[in-house]
């Protein structure tokens, strides 16, 4: 059969075999940030595109490549390409900053990036992400990275697997100087770079650093730590101490600078070991202290992550982490004969209410039809409905494992299996 329509390229079902997975990272995901004392946020996959050209710059990558923008009337939006500028404009909107003290919220999102598809990179993908808001000192670097790490060992990746990256970008003060240092770089070496690079030395320099294809010629760009003011150092040096308290190991990487504009100060990635490829990045994520301001508020300190839920999953995989199976159904109801059809169905609503899953024969199937169903479904147990059992008002339990066959009333079934389960 030739098939008219077909997922757009990039864009992804996930197919029941797969969605399991899904929701036990999800669900991992929500517990952990539970935990750390997060409170889940949801925010529209449509926003005005001025939002995101604001907040993650109209030279990056995201705005000026890959964003989905359309306009209808007077209005131009944009498909969410990412996740923190639209909590920080619900943070305003909303004034949660008017109760004061630090805002942690997370959410599970997609997102929207018109770039080209590859191994752990698509058009649509999703992300876990977590945001600190108000919160000015290292401790919540520390925090916000220890709680990362730990997220992906709860999964059942090990510390061997994993690299932690870590930087500082410097702030708006210190950052200009550095900024001029690395575009006079570009320009003594401008030849050498690649053609997007050259694009992006005038109007952001700091670009070429995290290209994959320059690293040989940038690798001896000038590192930030002799531009930075006191206050950067002084943050990033008290962020090294808390990480080697937490015991939380890490590779400073002075290239390592995102490709968002609100970022200041610490930046970091973790990489996977195995699973993606080239695009080998599991989560970044950084400070961003003048993105409220620059959306309109007051000037407020914030933080945050954003991990990819299928780069998550690749790379759980490729590593052969423990991951759960499908969980089966508790119970088949069969039916022998059109008389015990409706018996069927009501001790099958009879189980679902007991907080049991419970299946049976939608189309008529014989007996021996039925049967092959219930194993094929991974029951637990088959519940046989015939003559007997409905003059006596009774069930025969076949347990599909031991084979096992018991007789018991119709009353006492959801009890009998939950006891037993």
């Amino acid at each position: 059969m030739e098939l008219k329509y077909r997922a757009l390229e990039g864009m992804h079902d996930v197919l029941p075999e797969q969605s399991h997975l899904w929701q036990y990272v999800e669900s991992r995901w929500r517990e952990h940030c539970r935990r750390y004392g997060y409170r889940e946020i949801r925010t529209p996959i449509l926003e005005t595109a001025e939002l995101f050209e604001r907040s993650v710059g109209e030279t990056s990558d995201i705005v000026s490549k890959e964003m989905y923008v359309f306009q209808r009337g007077e209005e131009r939006y944009a498909m969410k390409p990412e996740g923190t500028a639209p909590v920080v404009r619900a943070y305003l909107e909303h004034g949660l900053y008017g109760a004061g003290g630090v805002h942690k919220l997370y959410y599970i999102t997609p997102f929207f990036r018109g770039e080209r598809p590859q191994r752990g990179r698509y058009r649509q993908a999703h992300q876990f992400g977590a945001e600190i808001i108000g919160a000015a000192h290292p401790l919540a670097d520390a925090e916000l990275l220890a709680m990362v790490m730990d997220f992906f060992l709860t999964l059942g990746l090990t510390p061997d697997t994993l690299e932690l990256r870590l930087n500082t970008i410097g702030c708006p003060e210190c950052r200009p100087a550095y900024r001029e240092a690395v575009r006079n770089f570009g320009r003594e070496n401008y030849t050498q770079l690649c053609k997007n690079c050259q694009a992006r030395l005038e109007r952001n320099p700091l670009r070429i650093l995290d290209c994959k294809e320059c690293a040989d010629i940038t690798h001896s760009a000038p590192p930030i730590d002799p531009y930075l003011c006191d206050a950067c150092r002084t943050h990033f040096e008290n962020l090294q101490n808390l990480l080697k308290t937490l015991e939380v190991t890490y590779v400073r990487d002075v290239r390592l600078v995102r490709g968002l504009d609100y970022y200041t100060r610490t930046t970091f990635e973790v990489i996977a070991e195995q699973g993606l490829g080239a695009q080998n990045a599991l989560c970044g994520g950084g400070r961003y202290d003048g993105l409220v301001a620059e959306l309109g508020g007051p000037p407020t300190p914030a933080l945050g992550v954003g991990i990819g839920v299928e780069r998550t999953l690749l790379t759980l995989q490729a590593m052969q982490a423990p991951l759960p199976e499908p969980r089966p159904i508790d119970a088949y109801v069969v039916a022998f004969g059109e008389a015990a059809r409706p018996v069927a169905l009501k001790l099958a609503q009879q189980l679902r209410a007991a907080q049991l899953a419970a299946e049976l024969d939608l189309e008529a199937r014989s007996p021996k039809a039925q049967m092959r169903l219930a194993n094929r479904t991974g029951a637990r147990y088959a519940i046989l409905i015939g003559d007997a059992e409905l003059q006596q008002q009774t069930a025969t339990i076949k347990d599909l494992q031991t084979h096992e066959q018991t007789v018991l009333s119709q009353a006492e079934l959801s009890e009998w299996i939950k006891n037993r389960l």
